[in-house]
């Protein structure tokens, strides 16, 4: 099988492995592990925040990142495609009590005038707008980046109002490789940040919150209430170290495989493809003209040994990472064009 669901899907290499078989470990409870320490301190670096908080998953990240930032009864303005709106499981409102507003930006990148447009008044009846939320790169909208001008104009925008700005950088690392702009310069924009070692990074295990150390002491505290306090952390912490120290400059090799694959499926009878979204490792493919809906192309392909995921009824979406090659997103390409028809 050709397995392109999702860059999650990826298995821990052999020096990966012995990385973490040969972690220092300590109950991080007690912040008494010096490998997830040594993590979260690299982490912080590279984002050039003053501290990271090592959490279990993606979810979590943002989730802690809302909390720390909001109060029940607070609203939080995200694009209408974004990760915290639409794969988190209402965990927003459940978790902080905060009532999400949508704006629809262009390839999931909303502009400022649009958010601005949304922030509440200070009617005591009117949830008062207390965060800002950005994701980068934007998965639904096929791995697009936040320019860092963009971010840059949201950081303006948020000062002067005195509202937070949090940044779901799941895949940050994939929008630095890919627009030259590094972690750090677009952490700066943002009060947090979140960060995933487990999507393109090709660890088995992990996320982080990156922000001020007074935020960051609120998050290990949030942290710990929603279960996410581990204790010998350090032998998942080194996977993740490791993703973060070998594996971040080959994402270059994912992009290209994105561009290859979107080429060949943007030509098949009834697929289209929006070129200019093929920006980083995600294809998302619009079958609709196509008279079949997504769950349809999905089971014909899986037919053929290539495992695809959908993003909605009519777009069916392939996440290039490490443990394809390029010939194998080719093969997986070529074999679309044939059960469909170039």
């Amino acid at each position: 099988m050709i397995d392109l669901r999702s860059d999650t899907v990826t298995k821990p290499s052999p020096a990966m492995r012995k990385a973490m078989a040969d972690a220092e470990v300590g109950d991080d409870v007690f912040g008494e592990d010096p490998t997830v320490r040594r993590l979260e301190e690299t982490v912080a670096e590279v984002l050039g925040k003053e501290a990271a908080l090592f959490v279990p998953t993606g979810v979590m990240a943002n989730q802690i990142s809302l909390k720390i930032q909001t109060q029940p009864g607070d609203e939080v303005i995200v694009e209408a495609g974004a990760h915290i709106l639409q794969y988190e499981t209402a965990a927003a409102p459940i978790i902080s009590g905060v009532q999400l507003r949508q704006v629809a930006g262009e390839r999931g990148v909303p502009t400022v005038a649009q958010v601005e447009d949304l922030i509440r008044g200070s009617a005591y009846y009117m949830p008062p707008t207390r965060l800002i939320c950005l994701e980068n790169t934007h998965n639904k909208a096929g791995g697009t980046i936040v320019p860092l001008e963009t971010l840059r104009a949201f950081r303006s925008m948020t000062t002067s109002k005195g509202l937070s700005l949090h940044v779901d950088g799941a895949r940050l690392w994939n929008a630095s490789v890919a627009s030259g702009v590094k972690p750090r310069d677009f952490a700066a924009c943002a009060d947090t940040v979140s960060v995933c070692f487990s999507k393109g990074l090709g660890a088995p295990v992990g996320s982080a919150v990156a922000g001020s150390r007074q935020l960051i002491t609120k998050a290990r505290k949030v942290r710990k209430i929603l279960g996410g306090g581990m204790r010998q952390a350090g032998i998942i912490a080194a996977g993740a170290l490791f993703a973060l120290q070998n594996n971040v400059d080959r994402l270059a090799e994912d992009h290209e495989k994105a561009r290859t694959y979107a080429e060949i499926v943007g030509g098949v009878k009834g697929f289209s493809v929006d070129m200019k979204s093929v920006q980083t490792n995600i294809v998302a493919v619009d079958v609709s003209k196509s008279g079949l809906d997504a769950s349809a192309v999905i089971a014909r392909m899986k037919a053929r040994g290539v495992l695809l995921s959908d993003m909605d009824r009519h777009t069916v979406r392939a996440v290039m990472h490490l443990d394809v090659s390029q010939a194998e997103v080719r093969m997986a390409a070529n074999a679309i064009a044939m059960e469909f028809g170039a």
